[in-house]
């Protein structure tokens, strides 16, 4: 217990449940944080907050589509006028389409593109700047996939826009290192979320291919990307920057 103790995070993409995100604000909490959960699904962060202050744990929430520079801009004077600063971010909020190339149509790239990629400029350039305003020496995690590593089927659009976040974050990390301000990027593999149910009914064929290419042959969990979101926040990871943590059953191994 602790590991976070007397930090405000924030963490976009949380309402949804199993999630990415609602798994590391329930990390987050429980190891001490103040935790802001954001999601377009205001009432279903507000769930996630309220479980989290029953369980004894600090957490707000907001509603926030991570597509609006106006609505991070709301999100993120809330949280100063509320905390003061801004310790930890993480970029999790996403969406996958699967279309092989030939059905891909320029509605499904805007779209992954914008969630994806466009969203974690947004929230990163604003989390650098009150870290800077502040003095904070603030952790930055964003959420990529191996899909950002490697070439996944199917997988075009996503693929371009968790590539791209791997280099930006690396790119931010060199910018503001000698600040102490840390920018990550963590790689997931096929982790049991809800948009992996979602991607499983509407894409058997592919999604099948991909999951039989996991060498330890089954799916990860939420909890296995809140722990390393959770080592990433803590000062434990206070030499780690512009790194890329991938957590895939050995799925980039091969």
């Amino acid at each position: 217990m602790g590991r976070l103790a007397g930090k405000i995070a924030l963490v976009t993409g949380g309402a949804s449940v199993p999630g990415l995100g609602s798994a590391t604000a329930t990390r987050f909490a429980e190891e001490g944080a103040k935790v802001w959960i954001t999601d377009r699904d205001a009432a279903g962060a507000e769930q996630r907050a309220a479980e989290i202050r029953a369980a004894g744990g600090q957490a707000r929430a907001l509603g926030h589509d991570v597509t609006s520079e106006a609505e991070w801009d709301a999100v993120f004077a809330a949280i100063e006028a509320e905390d003061g600063r801004l310790d930890v971010i993480v970029n999790n909020a996403g969406i996958a389409v699967l279309r092989l190339i030939g059905e891909m149509t320029t509605a499904d790239w805007k779209l992954q593109n914008s969630v994806n990629l466009d969203s974690v400029f947004y929230g990163t350039k604003r989390a650098v700047q009150l870290m800077r305003k502040t003095g904070t020496k603030g952790s930055i995690i964003n959420i990529s996939s191996t899909a950002g590593l490697v070439g996944v089927p199917a997988c075009s659009a996503y693929a371009a826009a968790k590539g791209g976040l791997r280099l930006f974050s690396k790119t931010v990390a060199i910018e503001t290192a000698r600040e102490g301000i840390r920018v990550n990027s963590v790689h997931p593999g096929m982790i049991l979320t809800n948009i992996q149910g979602v991607a499983q009914e509407d894409n058997a064929a592919n999604y099948d291919a991909v999951l039989n290419a996991v060498p330890m042959g089954f799916m990860g969990e939420p909890d296995d990307i809140a722990n390393v979101n959770l080592f990433l926040a803590s000062d434990e990871s206070k030499y780690i920057t512009g790194a890329e943590l991938v957590v895939d059953g050995g799925m980039t191994a091969v």
